[in-house]
């Protein structure tokens, strides 16, 4: 009997299978681009309305302050809203402490109350551009929360506590609301994004050195590259900060992002001085030493285009030994080099083998983080933000002074809605000082808040004004805060989104006691916008060359780091140093915009060679403290002393003298390697590769006109 056919689908089945299909692909697509979009306004407006009811069922007095939180608080992660609500409240507990200390030093004498919220809120935003995570937020809100609290209890100081402890109240209520909002309903974690940043700053570092070692880029290209990489470096950080608070990411995975980072960094910065050395021996023409490490370059290119796993990294390393041990033997059976071609063949061979090493490393952490391996590894400590000096000063003192100048507005101009210009000036002004670009932060913000008035008016008077409960409120005031939210997680318009979003918290929202009032409406709508106006002139007007990432500040701070690693401590000392140098260049960055221009680059170019002086000295300065006493630590010692002097006061005379210093260890390093034994010829090996990075580096110093960059450079 031959065997029935499969019955086939029947049409209905078919087409209602294909529909499903086609539903489901469209759902996906759609839930990766605008979806994401769509959830993160649906979860802040329920954030926020729960927030705002259960403002009005316990009875609080400024129901909008629990709502603003939220608003705040809305962030495309849970962790993200977790680490900001912690920064907040204790910012919040800090500022209301602070407001209370004022006012009861000060209960009868508003001038010298206004001298010390003027210079608490100095110290504050200080405080908060010298930090620059999300740990500046605590200081900032540490900061306007005081204004919050003293200046509405000028004339009723009796009052400062109450409104100190309905503050707290409020904020805490919005926190409430918003981490449970943000981490329960679809959670969007963080940790996802930390790893996704993972592999792509791993697969760009891999084919950026391919691009190089095949001389794919050109040197300009390459010091844009470092300079995007230093910018990675912290954002890594920061989203490493946000995961943290999420309950997947343990202290282990910390430790190992801390190792990846530093890992990263000692492989770029070794990287980098090799193939500044490339560049030096291609432009004067060696010929012969370009023909012996040629091949090694080439053999590396050729490792890192495939997977690096530690079986490869280990045929990579053994591939370079022997091409290591074939170029000393053609050397040693053709004609000898002149001493610096010796010089320069002898340092390349100590760099590739280095790099070779800090590369196996960086791809250990990196594939242990990206397989979840638990790895035992010590923990570098955290990467740490560096804010020049004249910025923190000049960042408090503009904080401090738009207080002032708002408050003898207030005084002069005689109108009672000019409180809250003092408010928005100086939240605006604390906030954007941690910014690259603060004047176009504010901008935005002035925008959202004059889009939002006709809006805001409108949904007062013609839709709020209207309801009768408390859902048909919401209803109408939702059309408004969706479109803020819906423009706030766009990071182009964000601002905007964020100005319209506290403008319309502040002045739409209800309170227990309604008093629909035109005239002081439109007061206040006026009152607002002139304070975000002062802050944006502000910042235009007073000191506007000390802002984040002035690349003349920049200048000036890398050379104080060069200088430090010939001085300051060596504990972690190499570490701090490579932390310090890539955070001015992320600052750098993010000023600088997607086309730097040409004195930017200079700047870049003298970060990194100073980047390169001093990962040398501090090399130096480690093989010293470990050396015994002789002829080779004396003229290392002195090399160092030279260089300190150049750095302090650079000129044509101090350059010589460290570059004759240089010449004189090196010959006293090569005296001592006949009779050194194994680990101490490596040590004096490591030494040489030092001295020649200082003799180069210098000899592109002194080949341009040498200074000391300054701030006003």
């Amino acid at each position: 009997m031959n065997a029935s056919p499969a019955a086939s689908p029947s049409p209905d089945h078919s087409a209602a299978r294909r529909a499903f299909n086609w539903l489901k692909a469209e759902t996906s697509a759609w839930a990766g681009t605008d979806g994401q979009r769509w959830i993160f306004v649906a979860k802040a407006m329920l954030a926020s309305f729960s927030a705002l009811w259960l403002a009005f069922r316990l009875g609080l007095d400024a129901p909008y302050t629990a709502l603003a939180t939220t608003i705040v608080l809305a962030l495309p992660s849970s962790g993200m809203v977790l680490e900001k609500a912690l920064h907040r409240f204790l910012g919040t507990l800090v500022g209301c402490s602070a407001a209370l200390a004022l006012v009861a030093l000060f209960p009868q004498s508003p001038p010298v109350l206004f001298l010390g919220l003027a210079l608490w809120v100095a110290l504050c935003t200080g405080g908060a551009a010298m930090h620059r995570n999300q740990q500046s937020y605590s200081f900032v809100l540490a900061g306007y929360t005081a204004v919050m609290i003293a200046v509405p209890s000028v004339d009723a100081p009796s009052g400062v506590f109450t409104l100190a402890v309905t503050r707290v109240t409020e904020v805490s209520l919005g926190i409430i609301c918003s981490a449970v909002v943000h981490d329960v309903f679809f959670p969007r974690r963080h940790s996802g994004a930390v790893m996704r940043t993972v592999q792509a700053r791993y697969a760009g570092f891999i084919g950026f050195c391919r691009q190089v070692l095949e001389h794919r880029i050109t040197p300009a290209d390459a010091e844009l590259s470092h300079l995007k990489f230093a910018a990675d470096i912290a954002a890594l950080e920061s989203g490493r900060a946000a995961a943290f608070f999420e309950a997947g990411h343990s202290r282990a995975q910390t430790r190992q992002l801390h190792a990846f980072n530093a890992a990263f960094m000692t492989a770029l910065t070794t990287f980098y001085t090799l193939h500044r050395l490339s560049d030096r021996l291609r432009g004067a023409g060696k010929g012969p030493v370009l023909a012996l490490v040629e091949p090694m370059y080439a053999h590396l290119a050729q490792a890192m285009s495939e997977e690096l796993t530690p079986a490869r990294l280990a045929q990579m390393r053994s591939k370079l030994a022997d091409d290591s041990a074939a170029a000393r033997a053609q050397l040693a059976a053709g004609a000898e080099l002149e001493r610096a071609q010796q010089i320069d063949f002898d340092t390349a061979v100590e760099l590739l083998q280095r790099f070779a090493g800090n590369l196996a490393d960086f791809a250990a952490l990196y594939h242990g983080l990206a397989h979840q391996k638990r790895q035992q590894v010590s923990d570098p400590g955290a990467y740490s933000p560096k804010t020049p000096p004249a910025i923190i000063v000049a960042s408090g003192f503009r904080a401090g002074a738009t207080l002032l100048v708002t408050v003898a507005m207030w005084y002069w101009l005689a109108w009672p809605a000019t409180v809250n210009a003092i408010l928005m000036a100086t939240i605006f002004c604390a906030l954007a000082s941690s910014s690259p670009r603060p004047t176009a932060l504010v901008q935005q913000v002035a925008i959202g808040f004059i889009i939002a008035m006709p809006l805001a008016f409108i949904t007062e008077f013609f839709m709020v004004s209207r309801a009768d409960s408390y859902w048909p409120m919401v209803l109408a005031a939702l059309p408004l805060f969706s479109l803020a939210a819906w423009l706030t997680s766009s990071p182009r318009w964000s601002g905007v989104g964020i100005g319209m979003g506290m403008f319309s918290a502040t002045l739409v929202v209800p309170a227990n006691l309604m008093h629909y009032d035109v005239e002081s409406f439109i007061s206040n709508e006026l009152a607002l916008t002139m304070g975000v106006v002062v802050a944006f002139l502000m910042f235009k007007v007073v000191l506007p060359e000390h802002t984040m990432g002035h690349r003349g500040h920049v200048a000036a701070a890398l050379w104080r780091e060069a200088q430090n690693a010939c001085r300051a401590r060596l504990h972690r000392l190499k570490r701090r140093f490579d932390n310090r140098v890539r955070d001015l260049l992320s600052q750098l960055n993010a000023t600088a915009g997607p086309v730097p221009d040409a004195a930017t680059r200079a700047v870049v170019r003298q970060g990194l060679t100073l980047l390169e002086l001093g990962h040398a000295a501090i090399e130096l300065r480690q093989l010293i403290a470990a050396a015994h006493a002789g002829n080779a630590r004396d003229s290392l010692e002195t090399v160092l002393r030279q260089l300190a002097a150049y750095l302090d006061a650079p000129s044509a005379a101090t350059g010589q003298a460290t570059l004759d210093a240089v010449l004189q260890a090196g010959t006293a390093v090569r005296a001592a390697l006949p009779d050194a034994h194994p680990e101490r010829r490596a040590r004096l090996h490591m030494a040489l590769t030092d001295l020649h990075s200082i003799y180069t580096s210098l000899l592109d110093q002194l080949s341009g006109e040498p200074h000391v960059p300054t701030p006003a450079a």
